[in-house]
């Protein structure tokens, strides 16, 4: 933990210029760390009824790159059809019931206060309210995966992708015990009885997700890479801009962190992609949610999505699906990106990304036949 805190300083220190303002933020960061830590042994004194109650039973795990609609099944999931509980940004941040007390009266005012006000709310409306990925519980207590990569290791002279790359440095135990953890909380917390979870990294490490969660029903969610390369490029850059004035960095730099993002998105696919090759998961507990079906043809996915899930199509349920169906045919994205602004050339990403297009995306004229 310690060298993971000095290394993101010294990162930070030497890209930004900035060292004092990064040194008070891991200092609160560890003080955060305990003062969960303290909270979760009260929790059992105060709370160990609710949570020897709450059971980790069936968890619905969506995975897959960034900007290729995991939010929005995430949060239709959870907020609309209400099949599961997803983990609300502060609740990840503060997993002890005794300091959510506290804490959630508050939220108001530290809203002022939290990194998500960098976000583009038309790209991503974002909060500590907002059912939120379970992979920030993990950066949060350690300091550590996909996100500390994105946000702080990526601007380093030295390429740390192996922090995030499981062949390298598996850290899956530690994460999904810990993962367990929360969810448990959350479930005591909300009075829910099944989690829905979305986490990026478990696209690299399925084998290990189903050894922890055998019952866990897996949701890996694809996009065309042309819109998710950079997509994600500028989620991740907006933040940075208004924070660090990112496209003033020097153009070395840039350049550094771009390429960085690019090959993250890349590992991420790759791993779902090597093992589903290598049939080391069963299949039988995967759906895969395709972006293009998902935006044409929703209420027909949603038709095999939810007997997947073991949930129960009912009229109601139906109703409600038809209405955002129409809405997702009719609707047209706000967002264009420019690839040459990331530095992405359309024909690389065709030929590196062969894999996605062959093997991961549902091919429209199958989809037409079986009609």
């Amino acid at each position: 933990m310690l060298s993971r805190i000095f290394m993101a300083w010294g990162v930070v220190g030497r890209t930004f210029g900035q060292w004092v303002a990064p040194a008070i933020t891991l200092a609160l960061f560890l003080n955060l760390r305990l003062a969960v830590a303290f909270g979760m042994m009260l929790d059992h004194l105060f709370f160990g009824h609710k949570l020897r109650k709450a059971k980790v039973q069936r968890p619905i795990v969506i995975v897959g790159t960034p900007r290729s609609g995991t939010t929005f099944i995430h949060r239709y999931l959870t907020d609309e059809l209400e099949v599961g509980t997803g983990l609300q940004l502060f609740r990840g941040l503060y997993p002890s019931l005794t300091l959510q007390i506290f804490i959630k009266p508050l939220i108001p005012f530290l809203e002022r206060f939290s990194p998500t006000r960098y976000h583009s709310k038309d790209a991503h409306d974002t909060g500590l309210t907002k059912v939120e990925t379970d992979d920030s519980s993990i950066f949060l207590r350690f300091l550590d995966g996909i996100f500390f990569y994105c946000f702080l290791l990526s601007f380093d002279e030295q390429d740390h992708v192996d922090f995030v790359d499981p062949r390298k440095r598996d850290t899956s135990a530690r994460d999904f015990a810990w993962i367990r953890r929360v969810w448990r909380a959350n479930l005591a917390a909300t009075g829910g009885e099944r989690v829905v979870a979305k986490m990026f990294t478990a696209s690299l490490r399925l084998p290990e997700l189903f050894k922890a969660f055998p019952d866990a029903a897996v949701l890996y969610t694809v996009r065309d890479p042309l819109s998710v390369m950079p997509s994600t490029m500028s989620l991740v850059t907006t933040p940075l801009e208004n924070k660090f004035e990112f496209w003033s960095l020097p153009e070395e730099i840039r350049n550094r962190f771009l390429s960085r993002m690019y090959k993250g998105n890349m590992l991420l696919y790759k791993g779902f992609h090597d093992h589903l090759q290598a049939g080391v998961f069963d299949t039988s507990k995967v759906f895969v949610v395709d972006y293009n079906r998902m935006m044409a043809d929703f209420d027909g996915m949603m038709e095999d999505l939810l007997p997947f899930l073991g949930e129960t199509m009912t009229d109601e349920r139906r109703a409600m699906i038809k209405v955002t169906a129409d809405k997702q045919r009719s609707r047209v994205s706000k967002h264009k990106y420019s690839l040459e602004r990331f530095g992405l050339d359309a024909d690389v990403i065709r030929k590196e990304c062969a894999f996605v297009y062959d093997d991961l995306m549902e091919k429209p004229s199958a989809r037409a036949s079986e009609g």
